[in-house]
């Protein structure tokens, strides 16, 4: 592809991360929790961890957490919501995956959250397999937490126009989808089974949890669209305050309430062993 990884990937992006993303759900934790044993003790290493996540949700299952991510913004969002939170057992720093192990030890739990796409898959696979205590399991979850998928009924409030939402990012910025400095007309890659058993992964083992419905105001839609790589705040220049007003103009046609529900898509978490 022609786009490359540069540190614009998601500039100005991780407070509307923080506020747009829906919130991986409790049941997610309980669920790892169930099925891996994890019971205070430990260490995580979360990669590509953004603001947290992923991060905060699984930290009191551990005795010690640690969140990297390759964007100083995400890590500062992340340590603020840590800080709000009250999340005492998880230690930031600003890394690229592709610098691992970077002398932070081993590990019983390595996450992946709408991230490994991002990044040289084969070999950051092939170095977190190292960094695994024996035991150890690498825990791919699959979301889509920005937006919705079709519902299977009527919903309480009107859905995010999400086609008129893309063709307005598209009359800013283009019909190329954007990715930092360059652009990603094919999207980001998949078959990343094949990159973890090549790299020495047994697996998967797969867990699913059913997709929320969720109530988002006008607020957290604008954030949610602005969360994203292919419409990161930076790349609207100096048009990003017209951005923001067409869109809110968009949302207020299509809810004049602004409330908006959503069906989210299904959780689905991979577990790897070594």
């Amino acid at each position: 592809m022609s786009w490359q990884w540069d540190q614009s990937l998601y500039e100005g992006a991780a407070p509307h991360y923080a506020r747009g993303r829906v919130a991986y759900p409790r049941a997610l934790a309980d669920l790892l929790a169930a099925e891996l044993g994890l019971d205070g003790s430990g260490r995580l290493l979360d990669v590509g961890c953004g603001p947290g996540s992923l991060t905060l949700l699984l930290a009191p299952l551990v005795a010690e957490a640690t969140g990297v991510d390759a964007d100083p913004g995400m890590i500062a969002e992340a340590e603020d919501l840590a800080v709000r939170a009250g999340v005492r057992n998880v230690r930031w720093q600003v890394l690229r995956a592709e610098d691992l192990p970077a002398g932070l030890g081993t590990f019983r739990l390595v996450t992946f959250a709408q991230s490994f796409h991002w990044m040289d898959r084969d070999r950051v696979a092939a170095v977190v397999h190292g960094m695994l205590e024996p035991g150890g399991t690498c825990v791919h979850v699959h979301a889509t937490t920005h937006e919705g998928v079709a519902p299977p009924g009527p919903l309480p409030h009107p859905e995010p126009p999400r086609a008129a939402i893309a063709e307005l990012v598209r009359r800013y910025l283009g019909p190329e989808r954007r990715a930092g400095q360059g652009v990603l007309p094919g999207g980001t890659p998949s078959g990343e089974e094949g990159i973890y058993r090549a790299a020495g992964f047994s697996g998967p083992r797969r867990l699913e949890l059913p997709g929320q419905l969720v109530d988002r105001s006008a607020d957290e839609v604008v954030a949610a669209v602005l969360s994203l790589s292919g419409s990161a705040p930076h790349l609207f220049g100096p048009h990003l305050a017209d951005f923001d007003a067409d869109l809110r103009a968009l949302l207020r046609d299509t809810s004049p309430t602004g409330v908006f529900s959503q069906q989210m898509r299904e959780i689905a978490v991979d577990l790897w062993t070594p």
